[in-house]
């Protein structure tokens, strides 16, 4: 790959007049409601020895080649081609082309110095009938050569079995993650990826944030099978109230089953990790009134602890048991047993802070349109969400809606998940920027100017949480390249490396070179050093 020079001497003399100036760069020293916080700029060496910084990416949204070398069509292959579902009508037929040029983005992620890069694999690629056909070995073949490249160059591979792209059949056969019999299926190819790849990958994901995959594909009707009910949406199937518990329930007990026999057959052998991915949305009380308070409680609790609560403690949150009644599902004895602490680590995708306020007292089904629709349902814990007060963003703006930048949210995320859950090991599998649209016509090295203030901001957060006493393991990136953003199609980047649609060849922004020097940047710290060993010696250690 021919790689453009990064940066000119007046780029360079621009790129710091802009730092200087960015709001997201003050926002290093503000902590929660404009409170000067005297926060420095972060450096990795903030981190501990054995931290894993790495970069992430998922099957659909770089592989392409749908239908190559044996591989079935997904949920998402069918999906993208229905009119009105994508922007743009965008599809991953091609997306990166990351099938062919692997060993090309390798080596990219490579020069970036990372220690780990998360990647997921394809469901249809591997078992193209699902667990009553075949293995596809020319997928087993790929992914191995993406394993063994990675880990020739120093790289710990960090799997995601499950991001979202199941084979369509399964969805024909049976209804998908609406049927239990779908957690037989995942367990076999669960099981599928252990023999196979389990030699080499010690860090395992085995569902990519359930709790929006239940929400966009069940609740909102925006991902397959795209089913919903008003006022969520008007899909020709659906009940946005039911669907979205029964899918995760059967999300939940596929990932314990997985677990259950990564940790009987394979752990004790290997060593390695196991957990599971969730979107986790920070909230603010929309006022001081202790209303809202409670609103907030509610909404991690439907945000965050939906899936966390059943995977430690073995069963929902009682804040959802006390809204939901009967339409919550009930796990059996034996499957609290099986579900209860069923994770070696809490892995946080974080991209978003939103304000919530209490639908209980005083309904929110009427006219603010700011408010995500179905505040006043069980379903969103009757909180109305939203990303503005009074007309002003919580944060500036991003490339999505509700993704607006503020770092105290990643401070405050994991004090959440640490205070809830005992401390328990947690990694950031992901964090990033995307580009404001009404800015797609500013120069492109300006943009990534607030991406690498964006980072800086949220690692210096994250690094006084820990401080503060938080177990976290990991940061990883979203992400490596732009790529097939689901229903926002290419509208929407995320990435490092821009890739040209027409050619697809990748360019590196300045954020890219950032990320190589700050991870260069590795000198004494005042956190205790430890080994990446010791680091995980807590969970995951092979017979000796």
């Amino acid at each position: 790959m021919k790689v453009t020079t990064m940066l000119s001497s007046s780029s360079l003399l621009l790129f710091i007049l802009l730092i200087s100036a960015n709001p997201y760069a003050r926002a290093l020293q503000e902590g929660g409601n404009g409170i000067e916080e005297e926060l420095e700029d972060v450096k990795r060496s903030d981190f501990p020895t054995g931290f894993l910084f790495g970069v992430a990416t998922s099957s659909y949204q770089i592989e392409g080649a749908i239908l190559e070398d044996g591989k079935s069509l997904s949920n998402w292959d069918v999906f993208v081609h229905k009119n009105g579902n994508v922007n743009n009508g965008d599809t991953g037929d091609i997306a990166t082309d990351h099938y062919h040029r692997y060993l090309e983005d390798i080596e990219t992620i490579h020069s970036l110095g990372v220690d780990a890069y998360r990647f997921s694999i394809s469901w249809s690629r591997i078992l193209p009938n699902g667990k009553l056909g075949g293995v596809n070995a020319a997928g087993i073949m790929f992914y191995s050569s993406i394993i063994d490249n990675l880990l020739l160059r120093g790289i710990q591979p960090f799997v995601t079995i499950h991001h979202w792209d199941i084979p369509q059949v399964l969805s024909d056969e049976y209804g998908g993650w609406l049927n239990p019999l779908i957690q037989d299926d995942f367990v076999h190819f669960a099981e599928t990826c252990f023999k196979n790849f389990g030699d080499r990958v010690r860090y395992w994901v085995t569902i990519n944030e359930p709790n929006l995959a239940a929400d966009f594909a069940y609740e909102r009707g925006k991902h397959p099978p795209g089913h919903c009910s008003p006022p969520f949406g008007n899909c020709s199937a659906g009940n946005s109230d039911t669907e979205p518990l029964i899918a995760m329930h059967n999300m939940l007990l596929a990932h314990a089953k997985a677990s259950k026999l990564y940790r009987e057959q394979f752990q004790p052998k290997k060593g390695g990790v196991i957990g599971i991915v969730v979107h986790a949305i920070m909230y603010e009380p929309f006022t001081d009134d202790e209303h809202d308070k409670e609103a907030v409680k509610r909404a991690l609790a439907n945000n965050v602890a939906w899936a966390f609560d059943p995977l430690v403690f073995g069963d929902y949150p009682p804040e959802m048991r006390r809204y939901h009644g009967n339409e919550l599902p009930k796990f059996t004895p034996e499957e609290r047993l099986l579900i209860r602490d069923s994770i070696d680590f809490l892995g946080l995708n974080h991209y978003a802070t939103l304000y919530a306020k209490d639908c209980i007292r005083l309904s929110c089904a009427s006219s603010d349109s700011a408010c995500a629709p179905g505040g006043d349902r069980a379903i969103r814990g009757f909180v109305c969400t939203t990303a503005e007060r009074g007309g002003v963003l919580i944060g500036e703006p991003t490339g999505l809606p509700t993704f607006s930048v503020v770092p105290r949210g990643m401070e405050e995320i994991v004090d959440y998940v640490k205070n809830r859950y005992h401390n328990k090991p947690m990694l950031i599998t992901e964090n990033g920027y995307s580009t404001p649209p009404q800015q797609e016509q500013v120069d492109d090295f300006q943009l990534d100017v607030k991406r690498i203030a964006f980072h800086k901001a949220y690692l210096a957060f994250l690094a006084r949480a820990m401080r503060n006493g938080a177990d976290v393991r990991g940061y990883f990136v979203w992400t490596l390249m732009d790529d097939f953003e689901w229903s926002s199609g290419y509208d929407v980047k995320f990435g490092f490396y821009s890739v040209d649609r027409a050619t697809l060849n990748r360019t590196p922004r300045s954020s890219a070179k950032w990320y190589r020097n700050f991870l260069g940047n590795i000198s004494s710290n005042s956190m205790k050093p430890r080994t990446a060993v010791a680091f995980w010696s807590k969970v995951g250690r092979a017979e000796e």
